[in-house]
């Protein structure tokens, strides 16, 4: 069963309590009387081993078709310039 952890909006009276899934929330504080809130806690899960990571499932290469800065490409796979187009002389009228 779970252990939920309840404050008291009133005495600040903070007990933890085991419930099963289908109880009610409690709503009235055991000391005072007051009204009950349910305090959230971090989840208790902790991912071990590979497979969890963005890391883990890519290749030591890199798959970018960005060239790296720093980097030139060779001429052999650089496309070739093409030559601008010529201006075209005005139209006499």
């Amino acid at each position: 069963m779970p252990t939920y952890a309840y404050a008291c909006k009133d005495c600040s009276h903070a007990f933890e309590i085991q419930q099963s899934f289908s109880d009610n929330s409690l709503s009235v504080c055991p000391e005072c009387s007051g009204n009950l809130r349910k305090k959230f806690n971090s989840v208790g899960v902790v991912f071990k081993g590979s497979g969890f990571y963005r890391t883990d499932s890519r290749d030591t290469k890199s798959t970018s078709t960005v060239p790296a800065a720093g980097k030139s490409e060779s001429p052999a796979s650089a496309p070739a310039a093409a030559p601008a187009p010529a201006a075209a002389a005005p139209a006499a009228s």
